[in-house]
């Protein structure tokens, strides 16, 4: 097997090799590695990187797989680690020139799980600044490109993951959202990308409150059933956690849809969308329906949440930033810093006005899941734009919010989300968007993966292949 093979195996396979014997986690990371030298100085998605410390963790994967003794299904796959979270050893620099060097000394709840589970860090991807906008770009690290198209944004927050995976560096990164930041790239980007519900993944509570879930990003819907399945384990450090339920999230997934009742929104009463990726979304739709779904056409309209996001999200960012002394704030990416003085105006009760929109925003969306098993839109009713900017229409879209209307809905709302592959418009991926009510994990892998095989076509983008020229 050539080492270009072994970039585009999914982690499943992976650990089936290793467990026949017929692969070693260290030749995966030296794949791997040659993989991102290759990709990584055009695309920019690492802010750090420790190739010692991979090829010992991989080492050590290798020699438990030798004696019959893996950690578990994740043993000795290569992880790409979003760098909004903390790994014991490394900085958190969360794409901030104001943020400390020196090293995390604890991992984040995810982080931990995946130590645990025998996952093989190597590097840390690219974010903007504190997490605070859709796109990767900003002072600390620079512009995060698309293996698509590297004129264009991959999406943010998690880029540099969505973009890694996407080129066939890693079959696995995590990534958070907390407005879209996993949906979000994994759409712009041609992956698989999932927000579970609130509270289903053990995280550390930060100035985004409820808004934010841990999470990541693969090539397949497997692969983060398999992730969820890590993830998901319990962690003390977070009060506002449900109870461990040891949900396997592999159980069931090729069940089908057969029986579901399915709604279908083009625009959540958001009209931003462009007609040919709207059309898009069709041959997707046309296979949940085929499979037995019952899938309607629904009027729902969702955008007077918009106030209520607005006033949420300046004030999280604004309490991120709340101790930082005049050069600090200097240093801040310049949108960021207008966002945070805007903020500045935000009074108490309209912050609790806000909270109070959150609130009925959630029981309008439990009201509607009475009749509803789960929700289509698609992801981002836009292609991915050029690299770089904040937004591709300042007039029709003054902020990165504005071009994301259909995933931020539901971080306000906690709900589960996921963005599939659904297809390509003029060679950029468009992403299918699935919601569903709290805990409705399963029935939103089930659905994602009878897209994924009415849908996938194998195709990879030419920055991540061999013979591309890099």
């Amino acid at each position: 097997m050539i080492s270009d093979e072994l970039n585009w195996l999914s982690a499943h396979e992976m650990t089936r090799r290793f467990a026949a014997g017929e692969l070693s986690p260290v030749d995966v990371l030296e794949a791997t590695l040659a993989q991102l030298h290759r990709v990584n100085p055009t695309l920019n998605a690492i802010c750090l990187l420790d190739e010692p410390q991979g090829r010992r963790l991989a080492a050590e994967a290798a020699d438990r797989w030798r004696r019959g003794a893996p950690l578990g299904p994740l043993d000795g796959v290569p992880v790409a680690v979003k760098d909004t979270a903390h790994v014991a050893g490394w900085p958190t620099r969360i794409g901030s020139h104001t943020t400390p060097t020196a090293p995390s000394t604890e991992d984040t709840p995810g982080v931990a799980r995946l130590r645990e589970a025998g996952a093989v860090f190597f590097c840390k991807t690219t974010t903007p600044e504190f997490g605070w906008k859709g796109i990767t770009h900003g002072p600390l690290t620079g512009v995060t490109r698309n293996p698509w198209d590297v004129s264009r944004t991959p999406g943010g927050s998690s880029g540099g993951s969505a973009a890694l995976v996407a080129a066939g560096v890693v079959p696995l990164a995590t990534g958070g959202d907390g407005g879209g930041s996993i949906r979000i790239p994994a759409a712009f980007s041609g992956v698989f990308g999932l927000k579970a519900s609130y509270g289903v993944v053990p995280n550390f509570l930060g100035s985004m409150g409820t808004l934010a879930v841990y999470g990541g990003l693969s090539r397949d819907v497997a692969d983060s059933a398999l992730l969820l399945n890590v993830l998901t384990r319990p962690d003390a450090r977070d009060s506002f956690a449900i109870p461990y339920r040891g949900i396997d999230y592999l159980d069931g997934l090729d069940g089908g849809v057969a029986g579901l009742r399915i709604a279908w929104s083009p625009d959540l009463g958001f009209p931003v969308g462009d007609p040919a990726v709207v059309a898009g979304m069709q041959p997707a739709i046309d296979a949940l329906a085929k499979a037995g779904a019952d899938v309607q056409h629904v009027a729902l309209d969702l955008s007077g949440a918009q106030p209520a996001l607005e006033a949420i999200w300046g004030a999280s960012q604004a309490a991120a930033v709340r101790h930082f002394d005049g050069a600090q704030l200097a240093a801040l990416d310049p949108g960021l810093l207008r966002l945070v003085v805007s903020a500045q105006s935000i009074s108490a009760s309209e912050l609790q006005a806000a909270y109070a929109g959150m609130r009925a925003l959630s029981q309008t969306m439990h009201a509607f899941h009475r009749d509803y098993d789960l929700l289509l839109t698609p992801t981002i009713p836009i292609t991915a734009f050029a690299a770089g900017v904040d937004t591709p229409d300042a007039t029709r879209f003054p902020q990165w919010f504005d071009w994301t209307p259909l995933t931020w809905p539901f971080n306000l709302t906690r709900q589960p989300a996921a963005s599939v592959p659904c297809g390509f418009v003029e060679g950029l991926p468009i992403g299918l968007q699935i919601v569903g009510p709290m805990f409705s994990e399963p029935n939103i892998l089930r659905a994602s993966r009878c897209v994924e095989q009415a849908c996938a076509t194998g195709a990879r983008p030419g920055l991540g292949a061999s013979g591309s020229g890099l």
